[in-house]
């Protein structure tokens, strides 16, 4: 495979990957599937009532896999049972996918919070009809830049991995990138702004999420907002970049080539894991400088 064909393929797959991170993280945020969702399941409990969106089928990670399986399987099926175009068995798997989604979503979300009445959370049933149709369309998105990117990887980079395994295990990565990336700008910075940057959330914390803040009467689209500036760009960036850092390198130093070109991206691939090490501690030492030690706060009034 020509080396600039390779390169052209994979900048096509950051692409799509940037956009699937960021819709992957505001699906989260809207539907509080995130890591602060125990907070979002606490709070009654702690007599903070709230109109969040409240599902959490699973973690991020296994919700996105789960997902990007269905689609993956439906569109194999319609491309070759049906034959149909690449682009369209994509969009039909997507939408089985979506499909599923959206009532795990709603007998998730019904029954979080029947469960929850006997500590006065309502039912807002505004809050489900606003939120659910944008949870469907960014799991849609989501699900369908999975699939392009698994199409792309086996079909021009010559990866061996089925289209349904490759689609599930990007969506783990997925998942796990908005879990550990983009969350940091709608549950640390979002959910606790009552709480000193760093100070961590202990059980004297647990359940007391800032719930009207500036907008009014909060729920997750008012979240989306915040995280759309933020933690979906960054979740977009990292799985775009994990793609290109870890598929670059092959491209460039083909093993088919010969024993010396392999030898020289080896070299390379080493050298280049040194400098992210160096890269990434120079950046966790500036940002101690510069927002202070870790530490933890004495509890201070909730932002209204």
């Amino acid at each position: 495979m020509d080396p600039l064909f390779g390169m052209g393929i994979l900048a096509l797959i950051g692409a799509v990957a940037a956009i699937a991170g960021y819709t992957e993280d505001l699906e989260s945020v809207v539907g509080s599937q995130s890591n602060p969702n125990s907070q979002v399941q606490l709070a009654p409990q702690m007599k903070y009532p709230h109109r969040l969106f409240n599902k959490a089928i699973s973690g991020e990670p296994l919700s996105n896999a789960f997902n990007a399986a269905v689609g993956a399987v439906s569109a194999v099926v319609f491309a070759s049972a049906f034959q149909l175009p690449v682009i369209t068995a994509i969009v039909g798997g997507s939408v089985v996918a979506t499909v599923l989604h959206l009532f795990l979503s709603a007998t998730s979300f019904f029954g979080r919070i029947a469960s929850q009445s006997r500590f006065k959370q309502p039912l807002y049933m505004d809050v489900f009809k606003r939120n659910l149709p944008v949870i469907g369309a960014y799991a849609f998105m989501t699900t369908a830049c999975i699939l392009i990117i698994a199409y792309l990887m086996q079909t021009y980079l010559g990866n061996p991995v089925p289209i349904p395994v490759m689609a599930f295990l990007l969506g783990i990565m997925v998942g796990s990138i908005g879990s550990s990336v983009g969350d940091i700008q709608y549950g640390a910075e979002r959910q606790f702004q009552n709480l000193e940057f760093g100070a961590g959330v202990n059980a004297a914390y647990s359940g007391n999420i800032v719930r009207k803040a500036e907008s009014g009467i909060r729920s997750g689209i008012d979240n989306s907002w915040f995280s759309a500036k933020f933690g979906g760009p960054t979740t977009g960036i990292t799985f775009a970049g994990v793609l290109f850092i870890t598929s670059w390198l092959t491209i460039l130093f083909n093993p088919a080539w010969g024993s010396i070109v392999s030898w020289v991206g080896i070299v390379a691939g080493v050298l280049f894991i040194l400098l992210t090490i160096i890269a990434n501690r120079i950046l966790e030492k500036s940002a101690r400088r510069k927002f202070g030690p870790y530490r933890e706060e004495e509890k201070t009034e909730i932002v209204e």
